[in-house]
């Protein structure tokens, strides 16, 4: 068994997040390894994601984690685009309004720049790209969409970050008024991972 055999069954989630933390957790509780986060590892300090894309944004995190702690490391970059916005928020949706900006504030800048667009034209998508990096330099890489509309005001409790104003037409509820596994089962995240965790037998070698 080489090195990263033996340290596959590790796995470093490349974020302080405690909402991502939560759901990734729950979302790899089948997989068979021990899931860590960024607060095991206080000497990485903040990763600067200065891709443009949600693709370049989780490969740099990944890559990074992966090189300071000689683990398998795994990183998700994700976001609102919205279709009425030119897909804005998009990569900048947690610094949307300011780079130290709150969940309160991003919303309410987002409720503010669709103030005066029709619900028919309030479509929008959440987005998420993992990308998984193993010591030994190999790469693996998953995306997920999740569709629906911005609401006219923000609903439910559960949840982080847009979720109170993501308005899901077929569940009819916000991502904030689903369960933690109604939200994993149809979630941007959760289709990620779940085409990420197809390849990962072969690929955690």
């Amino acid at each position: 068994m080489d090195a990263t055999s033996s340290q596959a069954a590790t796995v470093v989630l490349a974020t302080r997040n405690a909402g991502k933390i939560k759901e990734l957790n729950a979302l790899l509780a089948g997989l068979g390894v021990t899931v860590i986060g960024l607060a095991d590892f206080p000497a990485i300090g903040e990763i600067a994601e200065t891709g443009e894309t949600f693709f370049e944004n989780a490969r740099i995190k990944a890559l990074a984690v992966c090189q300071a702690t000689g683990l398998i490391s795994l990183a998700d970059d994700s976001g609102l685009c919205v279709d009425a916005l030119s897909g804005a928020p998009g990569v900048r949706s947690a610094r949307y309004a300011g780079e130290d900006a709150s969940d309160a504030a991003n919303n309410a800048k987002l409720l503010a720049a669709l103030q005066h667009v029709p619900e028919a034209d309030r479509t929008c998508r959440f987005v998420s790209v993992v990308v998984a990096a193993a010591p030994d330099g190999r790469e693996l890489t998953a995306e997920g969409t999740w569709e629906g509309r911005v609401a006219t005001a923000p609903a439910g409790e559960g949840g982080f970050g847009y979720d109170p104003l993501f308005f899901d037409p077929t569940a009819g509820k916000t991502a904030a008024q689903l369960t933690a596994a109604e939200k994993n089962a149809r979630s941007h995240r959760g289709k990620a991972l779940a085409a990420l965790l197809a390849q990962w037998g072969a690929w955690a070698r």
